[in-house]
């Protein structure tokens, strides 16, 4: 048996062998572990958007618009599952190419049940990263609650998903994207999804302007009790989001998820102890708002930072997030409703920059092995490039559909609420 064993193992390596010497690829095989948890991380992502992102902004609005953002989340769900099949996956992982994917995989050509991605099947990939393609547009919709058209959102989140999210999408993780190569470390999302959200959901309210009564209105949350049950689906979906993003179920799928949960947890409590230092009392909304800041700064990283890097990037995200949702926003005036740019911009670009230092194997990180300033640099322009390219497309897009049908609703619609005036129903006996 011994002598058997040793001649398989003998045979196996000349195998291998003759495939490198002869530049014969070895084909890809699925991994029933893989594919099981891959299956489980993508349902993880879909929780997040519907309902944990729905329940989370809910809760934050006044009563009479609580259902018009359920109805926003639950439509772009249904919109970019869509959009997602016949063109963006293609856009995003159609082909090789620096800046986009093609049009090859257009309506899922060639994706069936015997192809694979991987160790996966590809139409786990394609659903797994339809998921995300999902959630980035909705973490938009808080910050043009209560004010914008339910028509003019739709048209606007159809361009933006094919036009900013696909290519961005590719450059970073899609074969040959230039950002990848470029040597930028995204493991899960922090600039093709946060940064990207942020940004846009920035531009989007500015353009639209205040809510009529902004800062002379009291416009207290409706209901917390939704939101913290959001935040905690948000937390325990992200699992998926960061963990899945490795797409197999190995240890640094494993430890991804470790770091997932120690930064957030840092970052919720460094939230709450700065609101507590500052306004004397610590609240739901803040530690849940600590939460969600850390989660999106460790997105970034959760490949490639260890233990203590995590506890280091949610305390800075749980500090920086909560000054720019509250003295930043203060100072500027601008009202993002529920501070999408002040949580997510800021804790995606605190997570990019932060992930060049923690991912170094100095610092007990995996992911480069010297040159933290060179991998900061790196990074650096991976968010500069986001911003920009989201920001002027975001504005153009808005223009047009501004010119054609108009982007916010009318003053009485708003004051009655977007509920009743845009969907003829009333949550208030939610």
């Amino acid at each position: 048996m011994k002598l058997l064993r040793r001649t398989g193992q003998i045979s196996g390596l000349l195998t291998i062998g003759l495939l490198l010497m002869t530049g014969t690829a070895v084909a890809d095989e699925l991994n029933t572990g893989d594919t099981a948890w891959m299956l489980t991380a993508t349902a993880l992502v879909l929780f997040m958007t519907i309902p944990g992102l729905s329940l989370f902004y809910a809760g934050m609005v006044r009563s009479k618009n609580v259902l018009s953002v359920f109805m926003q989340c639950f439509a772009i769900t249904g919109l970019v599952t869509i959009l997602w099949v016949i063109l963006g996956y293609s856009i995003a992982f159609g082909g090789e190419g620096p800046f986009w994917g093609g049009f090859d995989k257009i309506f899922l050509a060639g994706v069936g049940v015997q192809t694979l991605s991987g160790s996966i099947p590809e139409t786990v990939f394609m659903t797994f990263q339809m998921t995300f393609a999902i959630i980035t547009p909705a973490l938009m919709v808080g910050a043009f609650a209560e004010r914008m058209k339910f028509s003019a959102m739709l048209w606007f989140m159809a361009i933006w998903l094919l036009v900013v999210y696909a290519p961005v999408c590719h450059w970073v993780w899609g074969d040959g994207g230039w950002l990848g190569a470029l040597g930028v470390i995204d493991f899960a999302g922090g600039t093709v999804v946060h940064i990207n959200a942020g940004i846009a959901g920035l531009i989007v309210a500015l353009l639209l302007g205040k809510r009529r009564g902004y800062r002379t209105t009291p416009m207290p949350p409706n209901n917390l009790g939704y939101t913290i049950v959001g935040a905690a689906m948000l937390w325990v979906g992200w699992f998926g989001f960061n963990a899945g993003s490795q797409l197999a179920a190995d240890g640094t799928a494993g430890m991804a998820m470790a770091v997932t949960q120690i930064a957030t947890a840092s970052a919720a409590l460094s939230w709450m102890f700065s609101e507590w230092v500052l306004h004397k009392k610590p609240s739901v909304l803040g530690i849940a708002s600590g939460a969600v800041a850390g989660l999106v700064a460790i997105t970034p990283a959760s490949g490639s930072v260890g233990p203590m890097g995590a506890i280091a990037i949610g305390f800075a995200a749980g500090v920086i997030c909560y000054l720019a949702a509250t003295k930043l926003k203060n100072a500027l005036g601008y009202d993002d409703s529920l501070d999408v740019f002040g949580v997510h911009a800021v804790g995606g670009i605190v997570g990019a920059l932060l992930t060049g230092v923690f991912s170094a194997t100095i610092v007990g990180g995996s992911g480069i092995d010297t040159g933290i300033a060179s991998q900061i640099g790196i990074q650096a322009i991976g968010v500069i490039v986001t911003i920009a390219y989201t920001g002027v497309l975001t504005l153009i897009i808005l223009k047009i559909i501004d010119a054609l049908i108009g982007l916010r609703v009318s003053e009485d619609e708003e004051s009655e609420g977007l509920d009743l005036a845009l969907h003829q129903e009333s949550g208030y006996n939610l």
